[in-house]
């Protein structure tokens, strides 16, 4: 599948980071391009893997989610059958925004979104001292998330 991109694939990437609700006349619009052009162009990059889906932005704090804890985990095993049984266990959580497998000290980094520390201590009960694989954690309570996002730079910023 031909994954390179010109202009108005960069265009078209960017607007709908910017606003995944556009419609594709308003996308052509911007770019230059017929509803149906654009329909082809969206498709092409979908099925190369290069759009992977569109979701909408929520403020957690108006939903009942204002504290943000990044947790940071390491395990006793590294065995692949022990590490895909810890992910797993952590991915299923609808608390966990973010889970990342990482190098260095820590083995895992999540991002979490809970109610309260109330709520995040009995996560860590369920999450972390349930599994004889987490071998210990450290959390950070997020004080003000100054920026949060997960757009994909498109161009050099230089």
């Amino acid at each position: 599948m031909d994954t390179s991109l010109d202009d108005i694939d960069l265009r078209l990437l960017e607007a709908l980071q910017a606003d995944a609700r556009l419609p594709q006349s308003a996308l052509g619009a911007r770019v230059g391009l017929s509803t149906a052009a654009v329909n082809r162009r969206l498709k092409r990059l979908t099925e190369a893997g290069i759009i992977l889906g569109s979701t909408l932005t929520l403020a957690p704090e108006l939903l009942g989610r204002p504290v943000r804890v990044i947790a940071q985990l390491a395990v006793e095993s590294e065995q692949l059958d022990k590490l895909d049984a810890v992910r797993a266990s952590l991915v299923e959580g609808q608390e966990v925004q973010q889970c990342y497998y990482v190098a260095g000290e820590w083995d895992f980094v999540l991002i979490l979104l809970v109610k309260d520390m109330a709520e995040y201590t009995e996560l860590t009960r369920q999450l972390f001292f349930g599994n004889d694989n987490i071998r210990r954690f450290s959390t950070q309570v997020v004080m003000d998330a100054a920026k949060v996002g997960l757009t994909v730079p498109l161009r050099p910023s230089l």
